[in-house]
C-alpha cells in the first residue's frame, strides 16, 4: 500500500505484467510466424529469457515478484508479442483466446486480491471478438481487455472495429493497447521490432483512434496505452500544424486537433528514460497516469523508479496505483 498527501492508504497496482498460456505459447511458437524473437521461424529465447518467461506460467512466481518489489495488485495480460494468435484462422485464433482468458479468469479465481484479469480477442473477426468479449464480462468477470494496435494490417480506430468500440463504450470496459509487435521484416534487424517498432505501433494505433472518430464519438472511453503512449504524446507540433493546413483531415474528430485527445487516453509510465516520463506528466496531467513495469522484463523496483524520475509526492500515490483503481472500480478505503 502507498499513502496519498492527506494519508489515506491505496494499493500499489502494475498495469503492465504478462502472463503465459502453456498450450497458446507452444501453438504460436510452433507457427512460422513473427512472435517477438525474430523473423520467421521463431528462434528460441535465450537461457536468461527462458527463466524469465517461465515465471509468467505459474500464478505463485508472479506473486513472490510481487511482494518482493511492493506491488499489491497486477493486471496480468496474456504477452502477445511472445503468444499472440492473430496468425491462425478466426476459429483457431477463437479457441486459443478462450484458453488464455480461461487462464486468466483461473488466476483471478485463486487469488482475487492480488489479479485482475485480462481478456485477449480474435480481433481479427470482430463479430466473434465481441462474442468472446460477452462471455469474458459477464461468465468470466474480466475487467480488461487487452487489445493490438492492429490486426493482419488493419490498425483499431479502423470502421472494421467501430461496433466493437460501441460494446467496449457500453460494457465501460478497460481496454489496454499493447502491440503484437512490429512485421515489417526490416524491424527484424536489431531487434528494432522491440525498441522503435513498438513506439510507432503505438503512435498508429492512438493516431487511427483518434482520426477514425472513435475518440470523439465516445468521450468516456478507458483506454490505456502501453509505453506511454510510443512517440505520439511527444509530437503534438507538427500533428496539430498539420491540422490548421488541412482542416479535412479532423472531419471525424469534430474538427478537434489531435492534441485535444491526448488526456482522452490514459499511459502506463514503462518508458525507462525518466525525462520521457517528465514530458509525459507535464504533457497530460498525474491523473492519467498508470504504473506499469513490464514484468518480468522491465523494471524491478517501479515505485522506486517513480520517486527516483522525480515524481513529486502528492502525485506518486495516484500514479502507483490510485488512478488504475479508479478505471478498475477497485474500491480505495476513505
Amino acid at each position: 500500500m502507498i499513502a496519498d498527501p492527506v494519508g489515506r492508504k491505496t494499493p500499489v497496482i502494475d498495469f503492465h505484467a504478462h502472463m503465459l498460456e502453456p498450450e497458446v505459447f507452444r501453438a504460436s511458437t510452433n507457427k512460422t510466424v513473427f512472435t517477438g524473437f525474430g523473423a520467421t521461424p521463431a528462434a528460441a529465447p535465450r537461457p536468461g529469457a527462458q527463466s524469465l518467461m517461465a515465471r509468467m506460467f505459474d500464478p505463485a512466481a508472479e506473486i513472490e515478484d510481487m511482494d518482493a518489489r511492493g506491488i499489491d495488485m497486477a493486471v496480468v495480460s496474456a504477452s502477445t508479442v511472445l503468444q499472440g494468435t492473430s496468425w491462425a484462422d478466426p476459429e483457431t485464433d477463437l479457441a486459443l483466446c478462450r484458453r488464455c482468458n480461461d487462464q486468466a479468469a483461473d488466476w483471478v479465481a485463486r487469488h482475487p486480491a492480488r489479479f485482475v484479469g485480462s481478456a485477449v480477442l480474435p480481433l481479427q473477426d470482430p463479430a466473434l471478438a465481441m462474442q468472446e468479449l460477452a462471455r469474458c464480462v459477464d461468465m468470466l468477470g474480466l475487467r480488461v481487455a487487452n487489445v493490438s494496435s492492429s490486426y493482419r494490417g488493419i490498425y483499431i480506430g479502423d470502421p472494421l472495429y467501430h461496433r466493437f468500440w460501441a460494446a467496449v463504450a457500453e460494457r465501460a470496459i478497460t481496454v489496454w493497447i499493447h502491440p503484437e509487435g512490429a512485421a515489417d521484416p526490416w524491424f527484424q534487424r536489431y531487434a528494432l521490432w522491440n525498441s522503435a517498432g513498438q513506439s510507432i505501433e503505438e503512435t498508429k494505433a492512438m493516431t487511427s483512434l483518434i482520426y477514425e472518430g472513435v475518440m470523439h464519438r465516445h468521450p468516456g472511453l478507458k483506454v490505456v496505452m502501453a509505453h506511454g503512449g510510443g512517440y505520439f504524446p511527444h509530437y503534438m507540433g507538427r500533428m496539430d500544424r498539420n491540422t490548421a493546413n488541412r482542416p479535412d483531415t479532423v472531419k471525424n474528430t469534430g474538427g478537434r486537433t489531435p492534441s485535444d485527445f491526448l488526456r482522452a487516453f490514459h499511459y502506463d509510465t514503462c518508458v525507462y528514460d525518466p525525462q520521457v516520463l517528465k514530458v509525459l506528466l507535464e504533457r497530460v496531467g498525474a491523473d492519467r497516469l498508470v504504473m506499469g513495469s513490464d514484468y518480468p522484463v522491465g523494471e524491478k523496483d517501479p515505485v522506486g523508479w517513480l520517486r527516483s524520475a522525480g515524481v513529486a509526492p502528492g502525485d506518486l500515490a495516484a500514479i502507483a496505483g490510485g488512478n488504475a483503481a479508479r478505471l478498475l472500480g477497485i474500491p480505495v478505503p476513505d
